[in-house]
């Protein structure tokens, strides 16, 4: 295998941005030192401002792992994790969100499907880890799920060109240095940076395999705030990228709208708009029963897909009427 940097191997440097989160990057280090891959990886700790430092957790893995931790003024992910590379001493960077555990296999599942087919970036599914709660896992479904999202985060199928997300990312140190990495963006900066690899000529591609257990949000709430944030940092990107805007981002505004009539038409004795949505929420129920295996979880994932759908929506319809970036 000759890489784009003209070398032969594989030299995989971790960079893992974090933000007031302590408990999570220590979890995230024990899943790292449990890495099945043989070969050296080194791992970067970029602590973005916080005000809850980390490096006494990261100072427990020196002897455990090859990790290098620094301290930033804030300037939020994107650039921290701009920053982590330019530190690296690798030539493939892999970058986690710190709420994220790390199977023991990996590595071990990225270098073998870049050693079969090379590409300057990769990303890869997230999944619900068996330490999770029933609101996560909820969460994981509705991220995830054919029926909610299309399962464009973690269907292989689904997959036509694989745009990676940052808490699951890899990406070449040429396409890096050719792309300047992150922009200043705070919402959707790595679906920017995807374009931009893409105008550069850098394939990417779906490592089905090289999964996470990726916590997300621990409450309804919060994931609402995310979402919304999602929708309303959609347009910006239509804008900039307008070959890349579809019709399918309407969905979940289209959703929200859409369940308004029908509580409308129910009230004045219409019944087939709601009827057509209880069948949706029946069917999201039973899948989601079907893969998580608890009726709990399913019937949050009803809850969290309404969740999704309302902060989503609502947040693209403001980012469309009002300038955001």
């Amino acid at each position: 295998m000759n890489l784009n940097d003209g070398t032969k191997y594989l030299k995989f440097s971790i960079i893992i941005p974090v933000y007031n989160r302590p408990q999570e990057i220590e979890e995230l280090l024990e899943s790292l030192t449990k890495q099945s891959y043989k070969n050296d990886f080194e791992v970067i700790v970029v602590e973005d401002g916080s005000t809850l430092s980390s490096k006494g957790i990261v100072e427990q893995f020196l002897n455990k792992l090859n990790v290098t931790y620094y301290f930033k003024k804030n300037s939020g992910a994107g650039l921290s994790r701009n920053f982590g590379m330019q530190k690296a001493t690798g030539n493939y960077f892999i970058i986690f969100d710190s709420d994220c555990i790390i199977p023991s296999n990996y590595l071990e599942e990225v270098e073998k499907k870049l050693t079969s087919n090379y590409t300057d970036a990769f990303g890869g599914a997230d999944a619900a880890h068996k330490s999770f709660s029933i609101i996560q896992k909820a969460i994981n479904y509705s991220m995830t799920s054919f029926l909610t999202t299309g399962g464009l985060r973690g269907n292989k199928k689904a997959i036509h060109k694989f745009q990676p997300r940052s808490f699951n990312f890899g990406i070449s140190k040429k396409a890096f240095e050719k792309t300047k990495g992150f922009s200043v963006m705070k919402i959707g900066e790595d679906i920017d940076l995807t374009f931009r690899l893409w105008q550069h000529n850098f394939e990417t591609q779906f490592i089905e395999n090289a999964f996470v257990y990726h916590k997300r949000r621990v409450s309804f709430s919060k994931f609402f705030k995310q979402v919304f944030a999602f929708g309303k940092g959609r347009p910006f990107l239509n804008k900039k990228y307008p070959e890349t805007s579809k019709l399918s981002f309407w969905l979940p505004t289209l959703f929200i709208i859409g369940f308004f009539i029908a509580i409308v038409c129910l009230l004045s004795g219409f019944i087939l708009p709601i009827i057509v949505y209880a069948i949706y929420f029946i069917l999201l129920f039973f899948d989601s029963l079907f893969k998580n295996k608890n009726i709990g979880v399913a019937l949050f994932s009803v809850v969290s897909t309404c969740i999704q759908f309302t902060g989503y929506g609502l947040g693209f319809l403001l980012g469309v009427f009002f300038k955001t970036k």
